[in-house]
């Protein structure tokens, strides 16, 4: 073991956001800087000699450097063993998965999730604390702190782990156990879903589906799962080998960027079903034969019927969504009598509600969702919901969704995204709209009267925490609404999220076009926001 020194200039930028600390690989690959902050983690997290943590990550440029430097710190940190997913890989509800069977102190997960990959693409790292969660806000404060403050840190000299072998080596004390990422994952899912009816869906000759691994975590794991366990043909997984530049796909999957899966759902002999997910495996993207299920009406149709899946036929305690996502999954709550929360963005939001079992599903409209199983999103957990439901059902995802509008109403949704604004801009157009909320409450805007116009608040029902700034909220009389947000998932610049929703129960008016729906909502957030005015953009840059 050796006592190395760390730069003297403090690494101002290693605040970590919701998601952990995300940078450019460039960053990363600075002397000193993944030092700095592992070895801050290490000296806030409590006792650490002898204890287990859990290692790996999503594939991308730099994921096995990263994970040789991190073991020997361990190694030189005092941790007993550490856990290593075969070839580094290992996606995050994996990790959350493994943390919560085996009792381990935490998990170091190396992803900059839905982010571009490839030597001048983003790397990130965050820490999972016991419960297989993201850190709560006070640990990644504390892990920042400390960032500030070291000089050294502690690096064990040992050739580089063989991270493609299963079995067990040693760094001094330190067992390193390269395990089989997969069959912890593969077990838990069998006990939630009904696999042999998923099975003989697949193998009956009338259904067949096709999975999107977008080159990133979830490849391995989709394989096992549907072609090698549930007998789907050879094939049905496609970009399902991890690259370290995920192929040059940015690997999120939405309608803009998992391209070659929506030509194929859009195609005259399009499969039945289609998802994909992204570079950590804990997003999902839904799709029917020429359909798309937005996340919002995703999660909302799962809750509704999540009596048909064996691991939720005992009922549900509560449901939960982040702020922005469509209310539609509120709907099915009060129709079942149960809560539904509104929290801010940020998965560790839902943990603390998790935890005290106070909600079952919950999710976000940006393409997250899950269950009290683990404590983070889970993307393929969602494709097998989606699956299981449509073993039992017998019926198209297009008439599972419509069933539920014809049942709930429908919330048209849509997220329309501005990327790469100027900070300046984008922060002006937030303090103009945050100015201007007094006065828009009970205006009436074009065939809108506004109920409530506010900045969003959140005060956690089991801690107390307060939680302030989380979004400009404009709510009209009859469900609709405008949402306004900064993104903070990015590392280029500031990204504008505008999330709008209008509820209709007419029948006979459910089947518009999304953005037809929308369109006086458009003009209206355009006019609040200035947003032409104020950002130069002329239209979006994703819609969603």
């Amino acid at each position: 073991m050796s006592i190395q020194k760390v730069s003297t200039r403090p690494f101002k930028d290693q605040r970590p956001g919701t998601s952990g600390l995300r940078k450019k690989v460039t960053t990363f690959q600075q002397p000193y800087y993944l030092e700095n902050f592992v070895q801050s983690i290490f000296d806030v997290i409590g006792e650490i000699k002898g204890k287990t943590i859990v290692l790996g990550g999503d594939g991308r440029f730099y994921n096995r450097e990263a994970l040789q430097i991190i073991i020997k710190m361990a190694a030189a940190n005092g941790i007993g063993r550490t856990m290593v997913g075969l070839g580094g890989i290992l996606s995050t509800p994996a990790a959350s998965c493994v943390i919560r069977k085996h009792g381990l102190l935490g998990g170091i997960i190396l992803s900059a999730s839905h982010n571009p990959g490839g030597p001048k693409g983003d790397f990130g790292v965050k820490y999972n604390i016991e419960n297989g969660g993201p850190s709560p806000e006070h640990v990644t404060e504390c892990i920042y702190k400390r960032s500030l403050e070291i000089d050294t840190y502690r690096f064990f000299d040992a050739p580089d782990v063989d991270l493609d072998q299963l079995g067990e080596n040693r760094i001094g004390e330190m067992v390193v156990e390269v395990f089989d990422p997969v069959a912890d994952y593969l077990q838990l899912m069998e006990r939630l879903f009904d696999f042999d009816r998923m099975r003989g869906l697949l193998s009956s000759g009338e259904f067949n589906m096709v999975y999107d691994g977008m080159n990133a975590v979830t490849g391995p794991y989709a394989r096992a799962i549907f072609e090698r366990r549930l007998g789907a043909p050879p094939g049905t997984v496609i970009n399902g080998d991890p690259l370290l530049d995920f192929g040059g796909i940015h690997p999120d999957p939405n309608l803009k960027h998992a391209r070659e899966l929506v030509e194929i759902m859009r195609s005259e002999n399009s499969p039945d079903f289609g998802a994909a997910s992204d570079g950590d495996g804990d997003r999902n993207m839904i799709l029917g034969r020429r359909f798309f299920v937005t996340p919002s009406d995703s999660l909302a149709v799962l809750a509704a019927n999540a009596d048909l899946v064996p691991g939720y036929s005992g009922g549900l305690s509560g449901l939960a969504r982040s702020m922005p996502t469509s209310m539609a999954v509120d709907r099915v709550a009060e129709s079942m009598g149960i809560p539904c929360y509104e929290t801010p963005t940020g998965w560790k939001f839902f943990g603390n509600l998790l935890d005290a079992g106070k909600v079952t599903l919950c999710g976000e409209e940006s393409f997250g969702t899950g269950s009290d199983h683990i404590r983070e999103k889970d993307g393929l957990w969602a494709v097998l919901f989606w699956l299981n439901l449509l073993a039992v059902k017998g019926e198209s995802v297009e008439r599972i969704v419509q069933a539920h509008w014809r049942k709930f109403g429908r919330d048209f949704y849509s997220r329309h995204d501005y990327e790469g604004l100027e900070a300046d801009s984008a922060n002006g157009l937030m303090s103009h709209l945050r100015d201007s909320l007094p006065g828009l409450v009970e205006k009436r805007l074009g065939n809108y009267e506004v109920e409530i116009a506010d900045n969003f608040s959140y005060t956690d029902p089991i801690d107390g925490s307060l939680s302030t700034g989380q979004g400009i909220r404009i709510i009209f009389r009859g469900a609709s609404r405008i949402v306004f947000r900064l993104s903070g998932t990015g590392t280029e610049g500031a990204t504008l999220r505008v999330y709008l929703e209008r509820y209709e129960t007419d029948l006979e008016r459910q089947d518009q076009d999304t953005q037809e729906a929308l369109s006086d909502l458009i003009t209206i957030a355009n006019n609040i926001a200035q947003i032409r005015a104020r950002t130069g953009r002329e239209a979006p840059s994703v819609i969603t």
